[in-house]
């Protein structure tokens, strides 16, 4: 399904999560979608919109939030992500609109998490592709989740992938090996600003 996004699709979407975060950060209103939206970012799917701050070529998260199933259209869902992630991430600090200038946008489109069914939970490592999968990690109330762009950027192998997912999850890193444990697993087309306000791309990622 992520396939059918086009780098045309990415643009948009990654242009629109821009300006609307932009737009917010003025103004404090809540933009709405675009008359000219293309049909096909109308319909439900789930979407992240990560930004990333930019200092002398490297990188630093500066807020993620999203949507992990596909509750909303496409192109709302990254209206309301792209001011929750600038906003409303309560791991940092809200953005300014200055600091926006030293940010990189990159939205990820996702498709629905499906559990990983193994017989035993060591099997779950060889059930997962670094580059080509997200995780999402489910124990009781406790659910974390990293895009498949995170473990490549940290250089993670699958173990480590899971353990750190259930550290997002506000669970100890060993806890996927633990029977009631839920284990899913996505796949995302990512589009990135190359820099702040720079030209967008389509992010090929190892493995996928």
């Amino acid at each position: 399904m992520t396939t059918e996004f086009t780098l045309q699709h990415g643009r948009f979407l990654t242009s629109l999560a821009r300006n609307v975060i932009e737009a917010y950060l003025k103004t404090g209103v809540k933009p709405t979608p675009p008359e000219g939206t293309p049909e096909r970012l109308r319909m439900k799917c789930g979407v992240f919109v990560t930004l990333n701050r930019v200092e002398d070529g490297r990188e630093s998260l500066r807020g993620c939030i999203g949507y992990p199933y596909p509750s909303h259209p496409l192109v709302e869902a990254t209206v309301n992500s792209a001011i929750d992630a600038a906003t409303g991430d309560p791991r940092f600090a809200p953005v300014s609109l200055e600091e926006m200038d030293e940010i990189a946008v990159e939205v990820s489109i996702l498709t629905p998490p499906e559990r990983i069914s193994v017989t035993e939970p060591s099997m779950y490592p060889s059930e997962i592709r670094i580059g080509r999968d997200g995780l999402v990690i489910e124990r009781g109330w406790h659910k974390g989740l990293l895009l498949p762009q995170v473990p490549v950027e940290w250089e993670w192998d699958e173990e480590e992938f899971l353990g750190n997912c259930c550290i997002k999850a506000g669970l100890s890193p060993d806890c996927w090996l633990l029977e009631d444990t839920k284990v899913y697993r996505f796949s995302a087309v990512v589009f990135k600003e190359e820099k702040p306000h720079g030209n967008v791309k389509k992010l090929t990622l190892p493995g996928k």
